[in-house]
């Protein structure tokens, strides 16, 4: 079904018998350069793209909660006085989440009823769980009659995640999800968490290709994270003024190589060179220089397969098929790694025809199908 802004209003009425109080929509995200880098205090280039998640939601009496999804056909039905002990693996907690991190703030969440739908894929490194999250975040908040500065509803986010739902995320995606501007990448820098919007070239349109292989990196992504802090740790020693892998150069790593665990340095590698990237790429973008950009892309997607090694076969065989087709600039994984999606960027009169070749060459390599979409960087969480 198609999700909108209208239609879940509608759903609300069809599912409640009521019109809503409050509807609110949060994009999900494509992250274009800075891979890991958000929880070594770095930077990133993400953009917040047209598919988002929608709520629609109105006050109930007492403290039972019914939530349901129109888009999956589900729902849950939860009270608010027993949020204590979260079901593993239940979508639920990310709005249970939610609730709790507002109430170690002071804000009581009244009980609602909530319909919601989402047109972002799940699983796929588009960051569904920070568009959930944000979503019901804005929702919940107007339900409450409470506003709160975007920084702290972001860090409300990660809390739930790094806390309820039990991965140890930073806050990238919350911060595409509430920065997003349509025609503009978000630049984000993790240390001082000063966000700006760099404008995307003209004649560019963004592809994103799904590898089909699911992930859930929870286990990959805390071992990479112990491994960078790992790798900081023992570059602090060495040089004055280091606090996170942010604050190394190239030059300086290099240096330190043999005081590294081997496997510690590949991942600093891939961060020190994300951050490198990341600067060398908001300057190319200021210069017109889209070309110079897309190759920052492939060789942000070399460090992922050999350093960090959050590639899989499938994401790499997505972006070899990529290098050669008509309109292509840059591709590259998009998220976490380990599965789900790629991002291509191309010459937007070539996008039709690049996105079913990408999935031509993939099916033809891999024999598996390929959901292809073309994206445009879109506005950021509102209410509607």
């Amino acid at each position: 079904m198609s999700i909108t802004a209208a239609s879940i209003r509608q759903s609300f009425v069809t599912v409640f018998g009521a019109e809503p109080e409050i509807a609110a929509r949060a994009p999900g995200r494509l992250e274009i350069l800075g891979n890991h880098t958000d929880y070594n205090q770095g930077v990133v280039l993400s953009v917040a793209v047209d598919r988002a998640t929608f709520v629609a939601a109105r006050k109930l009496p007492g403290t039972v909660c019914r939530v349901v999804d129109v888009a999956l056909g589900d729902e849950r039905t939860f009270d608010l006085a027993d949020l204590a002990h979260p079901l593993k693996g239940d979508w639920a907690n990310y709005i249970k989440g939610m609730v709790v991190e507002f109430g170690k703030r002071g804000i009581s969440i009244p009980a609602f009823a909530a319909v919601m739908g989402s047109t972002i894929p799940l699983s796929a490194g588009m960051s569904s769980s920070a568009a959930f999250e944000m979503s019901f975040g804005t929702m919940l908040l107007a339900l409450a009659g409470q506003s709160m500065e975007w920084r702290e509803l972001a860090k409300v986010g990660q809390a739930c995640e790094n806390r309820y739902v039990g991965a140890n995320t930073g806050l990238l995606d919350q911060f595409s999800s509430l920065k997003g501007k349509a025609g503009h990448l978000v630049f984000s820098d993790f240390r001082s968490l000063e966000v700006r919007n760099v404008p995307l070239p003209a004649g560019t349109a963004l592809v994103v290709a799904n590898s089909m292989v699911k992930h859930n990196l929870t286990n990959e992504y805390n071992e990479r994270r112990e491994s960078c802090e790992r790798a900081a740790a023992v570059l602090a020693k060495l040089y004055p003024g280091v606090a996170a892998l942010r604050d190394v150069s190239l030059e300086q790593l290099e240096a330190a190589r043999a005081k590294l665990d081997p496997v510690d340095y590949r991942r600093a590698l891939h961060v020190v060179g994300e951050c490198t990237r990341v600067m060398a790429g908001s300057a190319a973008l200021e210069q017109g220089d889209v070309a110079g950009f897309g190759q920052l892309m492939f060789a942000s997607q070399d460090s992922s397969t050999h350093n960090f090694e959050n590639s899989c076969a499938e994401l790499d065989a997505l972006v070899a098929v990529a290098r050669d087709i008509p309109g292509v600039l840059g591709a590259r994984l998009s998220g976490g790694g380990f599965g789900g999606i790629t991002v291509h960027l191309v010459q937007a009169d070539h996008a039709e025809a690049y996105a079913a070749e990408v999935a031509r060459r993939y099916r033809e390599r891999t024999g598996l199908e390929s959901e292809v979409m073309i994206c445009r960087a879109g506005d950021g969480a509102a209410l509607l």
